[in-house]
């Protein structure tokens, strides 16, 4: 006799191998479009992040329109007003995890002449919830909406990550000394925790060090539709 139990009903444990490292920082203010800046800046200090399987550098964000502030347009000239939450997020394997706070912690970063001093860190797992969101993936030359989302999901199919609900944002570019990388932000809804967790290993595109498809979990993909209405 051969018996296989199901297994959707088992509690799913978020591995460890992965994580989020949160440095909380002190800063005045931001330029909104500061990737390349905050990569340069890190690369400096630890070149390996360039390299590295698995790493991911999150762009920081302060509050957004829920909290009745519009974020401004990525544009010259537009600045992030950081708060004392806000927080500077890198992914990297767990066995890096130790060595990046050592680095970091206390060091003040120069992006493109704004001080960013980081302070405290501490380690996160992935998150198992249902709605990932990307703030930018990397697109095609020429792809529409509906062309973006046919490519995300044939390229995160062989993953193992089935995408059944998925929603898409306007183009925005990003500055880099190659030229302007464009992106969108993509929302991916109704993930089981397996799925969910390797996505946000495996993420989505090219440039990860620019925080492009780096997943995050998100409140529902509802109140993106809503914002964008």
């Amino acid at each position: 006799m051969y018996w296989q139990e199901d297994r959707s009903d088992r509690p799913f444990e978020v591995p460890d191998d992965i994580q989020d490292v949160l440095f909380a920082v002190a800063c005045r203010r931001l330029p909104v479009d500061h990737a390349q800046a905050l990569a340069t800046a890190l690369f400096a200090l630890v070149p390996w992040l360039a390299d590295e399987p698995g790493a991911a550098v999150h762009n920081i964000h302060v509050a957004g329109s829920q909290n009745g502030w519009e974020r401004p347009d990525q544009a010259a000239g537009q600045f992030l007003i950081p708060s004392r939450r806000t927080k500077l997020a890198i992914r990297v394997p767990k066995g890096r995890v130790a060595e990046l706070q050592a680095v970091l912690c206390g060091v003040t970063l120069d992006l493109a002449g704004h001080p960013l001093t980081l302070g405290a860190a501490k380690a996160r797992l992935l998150s198992k919830d249902a709605t990932l969101f990307a703030r930018q993936v990397v697109t095609r030359p020429g792809d529409d909406e509906e062309r973006f989302l046919a490519w995300a999901a044939a390229e995160l199919g062989p993953q193992g990550i089935g995408i059944r609900k998925a929603l898409c944002g306007k183009e925005l570019v990003i500055e880099t000394p190659e030229g302007p990388v464009r992106a969108r932000s993509l929302m991916v809804a109704d993930l089981g925790p397996e799925e969910a967790v390797q996505l946000q290993r495996v993420g989505l595109g090219p440039r990860r060090y620019l925080g492009c498809g780096v997943f995050i979990p998100h409140k529902g993909i509802d109140s993106v539709k809503q914002g964008n209405g």
